[in-house]
């Protein structure tokens, strides 16, 4: 069985953005004492929760009781109103015939919630996720594809990862899947595309509807590498 695993956060959903926007904003009033941009960067890659307290630490001020609920109360309202499918994914999604998976470095109320609000709920089915509370390290951990990997009951190299983020995408070739990078979303500069492949990344795409034609190309490539080592071992 080859899997598909999809990054719910930028790929199918394009959340990453509004999130960072929502936790910009609401830091900026609670800890004014701080340049939140630049202490959001150092705290780039960690949980949410971990976020938090970094920056707490680095303040004189106290954060409100309750502020990882109520950060991920005001993502979730903001995501219910603001996302959109990206073009092209659910079509694709369609039209491909793989066991599939959501892996995500959000909690997985808020990969709930951008499921559904955008209809990929319905396209993808009652498909497993992986998310943050999973696993111990903060985000991105290369831990979190592997798990998925072993619970699906395959090999990381028989997973086929979409990924948007040069975070996500080094964590699940870290992992030692291969990595199809995509960079349609929004929010992705417009030089993501070279870092990708620079990183390793075995395709990018810039339009979701190029996805069945690769899944198809990395299937014929597996059945090639398995003649290989087949032909080696004899």
């Amino acid at each position: 069985m080859q899997t598909l695993i999809f990054d719910c956060d930028g790929v199918l959903v394009d959340s990453e953005v509004i999130a960072e926007r929502t936790l910009a904003q609401r830091l900026a009033q609670w800890l004014p004492d701080i340049d939140v941009e630049n202490a959001l960067n150092e705290a780039l890659g960690r949980t949410t929760e971990a976020i938090l307290e970094h920056l707490a630490a680095a303040s004189r001020h106290s954060l409100p009781q309750g502020a990882l609920s109520l950060l991920d109360d005001e993502i979730e309202a903001r995501l219910s109103r603001e996302l959109q499918p990206v073009p092209g994914v659910a079509q694709a999604i369609e039209a491909i015939d793989l066991a599939r998976a959501v892996v995500s470095n959000s909690r997985r109320q808020r990969v709930e919630s951008s499921l559904a609000t955008t209809g990929l709920r319905h396209v993808l089915g009652e498909v497993p996720i992986f998310c943050a509370e999973q696993v111990a390290r903060p985000k991105p951990d290369p831990a979190i594809y592997r798990l998925a990997a072993q619970t699906l009951g395959v090999a990381p190299a028989d997973c086929l990862v979409v990924e948007d983020s040069m975070s996500g995408a080094s964590a699940a070739l870290a992992a030692g899947m291969t990595v199809i990078g995509f960079v349609g979303a929004s929010h992705v500069p417009p030089n993501q595309a070279s870092r990708l492949r620079d990183l390793g990344v075995w395709q990018v795409m810039t339009d979701m509807r190029e996805l069945p034609e690769l899944v198809v190309s990395w299937q014929q490539q597996c059945r090639l590498n398995h003649r290989t080592r087949k032909g080696g071992a004899g």
